[in-house]
């Protein structure tokens, strides 16, 4: 499957009322935030003191920034983070 991150903020999580919803018993209900920072232009990922943690490139990480071809493991699911290459560049 394929999100595009087209908000400021992306929650990921089990809740319905999350962002991405994910049918993964290894996740919080609010697990991870996707943030935009528009000043950098970049991408990070934050933590949401979940008890699983979240894993980029295989390393436990509380927050991060994001690079094209990153893994983020959240729980059993796994995805890659992929910069877009269209006109607009935020897609994530």
């Amino acid at each position: 499957m394929t999100y595009d991150l087209i908000s400021d903020e992306t929650l990921i999580g089990r809740n319905p009322t999350t962002d991405i919803t994910l049918l993964d018993e290894g996740i919080s209900r609010e697990h991870v935030l996707i943030l935009w920072d528009s000043e950098t232009g970049e991408f990070a990922v934050e933590d949401l003191q979940s008890t699983n943690g979240t894993k980029v490139n295989g390393k436990r990480v509380r927050s991060a920034t994001l690079g094209d071809g990153d893994e983020i493991q959240i729980g059993h699911t796994r995805f890659q983070f992929r910069l877009g290459t269209g006109s607009d560049s935020r897609s994530g």
